[in-house]
């Protein structure tokens, strides 16, 4: 069986997404980057790197939400991954895009504003991320140009790749959901914003 390896509050909350948009059968292996689970000699012969997600999947291991998302819809022929080369091409487009446009800022911004009632938590967060108003302004700046972009690519249709949810989609929201814990202003965004209202109430998203 496919087993999954992460949390919730991490970029495994794309392939837990994913999982259940695909009805695939699958453990969800707790491990947290928070403590040493990840740096276990069995993690780390699945992921040398010892990050999150990684998926075993009878045998085969593989890294990089991104990555495992592409491979579990491509072999399991799921109409969220286009079949057509332009089709995939814009899949790898919009995942590259928020992973080098919105991915960093966002996170920055959504740590500068959360609050961790876990004591380890909030020392594991403050140590990597102190809190700075410049730091949380010049990112909510820097985000204004990208979320201009997929606002105005949304006027134009109601999902990325046109009318249907695909894996742009659930890549691009995965990230975007961080929006709504830091509490973003969206008023200048409103597509991107209805876009994202609408994929997050997908039930697969909330599972």
């Amino acid at each position: 069986m496919l087993k999954v390896y992460g949390i919730r509050g991490s970029r495994a909350i794309r392939t837990l997404w994913l999982c259940r948009e695909l009805n695939l059968p699958f453990e969800h292996v707790q491990v947290n980057y928070m403590n040493a689970a990840t740096k276990t000699p069995d993690f780390l012969a699945i992921n040398p790197s010892g990050k999150i997600p990684a998926i075993d999947d009878d045998g085969f291991g593989l890294s990089e939400s991104m990555a495992i998302g592409i491979y579990l819809a491509k072999k399991n022929r799921s109409a969220l991954m286009p079949t057509d080369l332009q089709g995939e091409a814009r899949v790898l487009q919009w995942s590259f895009w928020v992973a080098t446009e919105i991915e960093k800022p966002l996170l920055i911004v959504m740590l500068q504003r959360s609050e961790f009632a876990d004591p380890a938590a909030e020392k594991y967060f403050r140590e990597r991320n102190p809190k700075s108003e410049t730091l949380e302004r010049t990112n909510v700046e820097a985000l204004q140009k990208p979320l201009a972009v997929l606002d105005a690519h949304l006027a134009k249709q109601p999902y990325l790749l046109g009318d249907e949810f695909t894996l742009a989609d659930l890549n691009v929201a995965s990230v975007m959901q961080w929006a709504v814990r830091a509490k973003l202003d969206m008023a200048s965004f409103p597509k991107a914003k209805q876009w994202l209202d609408t994929c997050l109430a997908r039930p697969a998203a909330k599972g």
